[in-house]
């Protein structure tokens, strides 16, 4: 048997940001509060839980004080800055910068479609953690859309500002960008913000290649993970043999019958050692070359 590891699978850098702020801070004190998890992984937060990191909700937040809480790479609304002033709380903020950008772009483009009865139209998941940061910036009057058949539902009668989470898919947004202008009268504003994070938005297509001439693929990910969802159905589109996995628990060694060439490969929120102990394990019970 022959294993391959895609060596652009791993932590995004927003993630690794957001992961060393915590190991620092845990260095020092037992305990640190983090609103949501840090990383969609089950298997990455229970490292981080050992170490002392405690995942908490809204509501928990709002009912702190005089603590240290760590904002993770998703980023958060305007509101939970109010809170966390009011309480007393210490923000760790490990907001991802790309994420921050945005948020600062959607917040001018609100600003000024306010003046001029438009819209703010955010190409998302509703209720993704990201995207709860982003409805924040405009007092949460932004439409979300999720599909192009979202799309379709907009008032093409006033302005638009078109923008996109961060970990949405190139090639959707832009035939949104192509619905829109089709559909938009011809005297109304429309402008689009191309806000997909690169490193997120070519993973599709590096992938893609990695898992094309391999007998079978274990892609990891963490159950929670949009991105994860998202690439492993390009794994599985382009190789049928694609088997998704959190664990080394879920791996079946009968998979591996007749097949020599092992890819293994994972999304921006998988963890490196995560990869490296799936391969340790393959080596353990095969004869790895």
């Amino acid at each position: 048997m022959k294993i391959f590891i895609d060596e652009r699978s791993g932590f995004c850098f927003g993630v690794i940001y957001a992961i060393e702020k915590a190991e620092r801070e845990l260095k020092n004190n037992e305990k640190l509060y983090c609103l949501g998890d840090i990383v969609h992984n089950n298997e990455e937060v229970k490292r981080l839980t050992n170490l002392g990191l405690r995942t908490i909700d809204i509501e928990t937040f709002k009912n702190l004080k005089n603590t240290t809480v760590l904002i993770r790479a998703h980023g958060e609304p305007p509101q939970t800055y109010k809170i966390a002033q009011q309480n007393n709380i210490r923000l760790i903020d490990a907001s991802c910068p790309v994420v921050l950008k945005l948020q600062n772009i959607i917040r001018e483009g609100y600003l000024q479609m306010k003046k001029k009865n438009g819209q703010i139209v955010i190409f998302g998941k509703p209720g993704h953690a990201e995207v709860i940061g982003l409805l924040g910036q405009t007092d949460n009057t932004a439409t979300i859309i999720n599909s192009i058949q979202d799309a379709e539902n907009l008032d093409f009668t006033r302005p638009i500002y078109l923008y996109a989470q961060t970990t949405k898919s190139l090639d959707t947004f832009y035939a949104i960008v192509e619905l829109i202008k089709q559909k938009i009268q011809p005297e109304v504003e429309f402008k689009y913000f191309d806000t997909v994070c690169r490193q997120v938005a070519f993973r599709d297509k590096e992938i893609r290649k990695f898992c094309a001439d391999k007998d079978i693929v274990l892609f990891i990910s963490g159950k929670k993970s949009s991105n994860g969802k998202m690439l492993y159905q390009v794994c599985k589109n382009q190789n049928p043999n694609t088997k998704f996995i959190s664990t080394i628990a879920e791996i079946d060694l009968n998979w591996f019958q007749g097949n020599e060439k092992v890819g293994i490969c994972g999304a921006t929120s998988t963890p490196k050692w995560l990869i490296d102990k799936v391969k340790n394990f393959l080596e353990t019970h095969f004869d790895v070359e």
